[in-house]
């Protein structure tokens, strides 16, 4: 990584005539960001954020997972919802 990076919390970048910005190597690499990933963008006053999709996936699920006893799992209680559902339908097409 360039020293700027690791040193420094800002990187300089330039717009380019389209007003577009490139993402210098090294901070995509720490973001893990590849070739066709999505990125979000906000706006907070003069601030503009980037964060990877799946960054903001994480964050949400962590901010999710504080209402959600740990020994629940809501998976297995989808799947057994979905069976039960579908024993339903079966006994209502069987009579």
């Amino acid at each position: 990584m360039t020293k700027n990076v690791i040193d420094s919390e800002f990187v300089k970048a330039r717009l380019n005539e389209n007003g577009r910005i490139v993402i210098p190597a090294d901070i995509r690499q720490k973001m893990g960001l590849k070739p066709g990933d999505t990125v979000l963008m906000s706006f907070d006053g003069e601030v503009l954020k980037i964060e990877s999709h799946r960054a903001r996936i994480r964050r949400v699920q962590q901010s999710l997972r504080q209402h959600i006893p740990a020994a629940r799992a809501l998976s297995a209680e989808l799947v057994a919802e979905r069976h039960e559902e579908v024993q339903q339908q079966m006994e209502e097409w069987l009579g």
